[in-house]
């Protein structure tokens, strides 16, 4: 067996090869492109290897999945952990290779998961989802600005951005310019909705098929996208021995300092994944409003240390009662059977529902 240290840049790589003893049996750089890695695996020659990653960015990745296809063993490496690579006093990339690789050999190196490809494909998706709709609130915020410069009347209907909403805002009388520009904003924003809406019939398609995402939209709040976000994030739930360690993952467990007998428990750590963070909060606000149990606790915990903490404390419980029904293959115990077939119902409209782009 080989071992192989790789410091991965967007442009080139630096690998340093050893032996199982640790004597290096080649240094080289090669360009972080298809002709580049198959100069690595050359240099490979076909014997049995692993190799070790740093996580930079995504340029990692077609680097990991060229070493995969090639029956290399891949372990992905967490630079925020490698204490070796990040405290040393002499660092330049031969050194970090060879560090890597010496980290491999002794089984020390502090690993990142890095699930199937099916599963990175749909994480894609979700993730892509996720950044259109904060394009199209950032949007939205550009238009209550400009409205705000105005003595506009007030909305009289439900959703400002809904298809009334737009009609309205569209014979708003403002200057020429700040007519182009609302124009060009209202455009923006049903551009993005039409894409929002083809991404998220895409993730429903999927979800119709998924037990996982179904056994965990039994719990309020849960909608179809939260699930498969959580799911796809998370991986295997078998790879956390406790909802404890979960939710230490996800970075809702309050940061610990103690010094002898002195204890403080402080803010959260936000570690980990801060998409699933933030669907489960946004969950937790919806939970609070059909639940009475979530209610209950909101509203007790809200009354002694406030509203955001209280949040923070139902999105933990959320991802609590995930992590013990996906690890169990169990729905909810305390399901609402009623808003849960309307969320089905949702779900299976969307999945069926017309593309509004292309």
């Amino acid at each position: 067996m080989i071992y192989i240290g790789i410091d991965v840049h967007k442009k080139f790589c630096v690998a340093c090869i050893k032996d199982r003893d640790g004597d290096v049996l080649a240094q080289l750089k090669f360009l972080n492109k298809s002709r580049g890695m198959d100069k690595l695996l050359e240099e490979i020659g076909g014997k049995p290897a692993k190799a070790v990653v740093e996580s930079t960015g995504n340029h990692w990745i077609r680097l990991y999945e060229k070493l995969e296809e090639a029956g290399v063993e891949v372990v992905l490496s967490n630079p925020s952990k490698t204490k070796a690579i990040a405290e040393a006093r002499l660092k330049n990339d031969k050194v970090d290779a060879s560090t890597l690789a010496d980290l491999l050999r002794a089984n020390l190196v502090a690993r990142c998961y890095v699930p199937p490809s099916a599963i990175r494909e749909l994480r894609e998706i979700l993730r892509v989802r996720m950044n259109l709709v904060r394009d199209r609130t950032r949007v939205k915020n550009r238009v209550h600005a400009l409205l705000a410069r105005y003595e506009v009347p007030k909305f009289e209907g439900a959703v400002i951005f809904g298809k009334g909403g737009m009609k309205w805002l569209r014979s708003l009388e403002l200057t020429s310019t700040d007519s182009f520009v609302l124009k060009t904003y209202t455009n923006q924003i049903e551009y993005l909705n039409g894409l929002i809406h083809d991404l998220e019939k895409t993730i429903a398609q999927v979800a119709v098929d998924d037990e996982d995402c179904q056994l965990l939209m039994t719990i309020p709040g849960i909608s179809f996208y939260t699930a498969m976000m959580f799911s796809s994030e998370v991986g295997d739930i078998e790879r956390f021995p406790s909802s404890n360690n979960l939710v230490s993952w996800l970075g809702l467990a309050p940061r610990v300092r103690q010094s002898g007998n002195t204890l403080h428990h402080g803010h959260i750590t936000k570690m980990g994944s801060p998409r699933v963070r933030s669907v489960l909060v946004q969950a937790a606000h919806t939970a609070v409003r059909h639940s009475d149990h979530f209610r209950t606790k909101y509203e007790r915990i809200g009354a002694r240390r406030g509203k955001p903490k209280a949040i923070v404390a139902v999105a933990r419980e959320l991802a609590v009662a995930c992590f013990h029904m996906l690890k169990k293959k169990e729905p909810y115990k305390f399901m609402d059977m009623g808003l849960v077939r309307r969320k089905y119902k949702r779900m299976e409209r969307v999945a069926k529902s017309t593309l509004c782009i292309g």
